[in-house]
């Protein structure tokens, strides 16, 4: 078993920041980096709104900067999952402080004083295969991160919440035409958020849609949909669009840590 003083779980923006604060602070941390090196961010093509890169930079090029930075204080990385925690109590031998147990993929084992989560989040996704084929291609979770990308162009925007309206209204300023594919005949957000969208002349509501497929040769070029879905009124429709944005939520990352540590309703911290 190895022991430390300061062990981080997670190695996206918020681990990597975590590592490098804890390693200038002499606690030598070690780093879980989990299945996914750079966490959300990977899925996102280009990043031009962080500080310290003016000309944009792409996504693996600034975690890897990152990693870097945390690695030349001291962190120590360690490739794996986390599949077991013991967060308790009880007194580390001779160090009389408090101990946890981690387990990355069921073998290795780590006694940490300290344990920081930063396991972020994942965006919900439709479940549809062309989701996957266009990841990076014209499918985002973020319109803040990759609206600018769209410029003039056409896109859609998947979901009937608060954040679907607000994402919806902002890529407005940004592009031509804004499609909002709600699978309900109503909207679920805030009355505020609601008019602001019905009173865009930039956006058009598809109420009661619900995407079949996305397609495109090398890219999104368009969105199959079916209006009321199992009804006797179903029907098929095809929109062009050059980007396609999920806001249909977030599932924190945190089920292997409950009931361990105390969470809301939808399992954040």
């Amino acid at each position: 078993m190895t022991h430390t003083r300061c062990l981080i779980i997670g190695s996206g923006p918020a681990g990597y920041t975590a590592a490098i604060y804890a390693s200038r602070a002499n606690l030598q941390p070690i780093l879980i980096e989990g299945p996914q090196t750079g966490g959300q961010l990977m899925i996102t093509t280009e990043v031009e709104n962080f500080p310290g890169y003016p000309q944009g930079v792409e996504p693996s090029q600034m975690m890897d900067d990152m990693r870097r930075q945390a690695e030349r204080f001291g962190t120590r990385f360690v490739s794996g999952s986390v599949t077991k925690v013991e967060f308790g109590s009880r007194g580390v031998e001779g160090r009389g402080v408090g101990c946890h147990k981690v387990t990355v993929e069921g073998e290795e084992e780590y006694e940490a004083e300290t344990v920081i989560i930063a396991t972020g989040a994942s965006a919900k996704f439709l479940g549809i295969q062309s989701e996957q084929d266009y990841k990076g291609k014209g499918v985002s979770a973020c319109a803040t991160c990759d609206g600018f990308f769209y410029r003039k162009k056409t896109v859609a925007v998947v979901g009937g919440g608060d954040t679907a309206c607000e994402e919806a209204n902002y890529l407005s300023n940004l592009c031509e035409q804004v499609y909002l594919i709600v699978r309900k005949p109503y909207l679920r957000a805030s009355k505020i958020m609601q008019d602001r969208v019905l009173n865009n002349p930039k956006i058009e509501v598809l109420f009661e849609h619900n995407t079949l497929r996305l397609t495109g040769e090398d890219r999104v070029e368009g969105a199959d949909l079916v209006y009321k879905k199992g009804e006797p009124e179903e029907e098929i429709r095809h929109i062009a669009i050059n980007g396609f944005f999920l806001a249909i939520g977030h599932k924190p990352n945190t089920d292997l840590f409950r009931p361990a540590v105390e969470c809301d309703e939808e399992g954040y911290i």
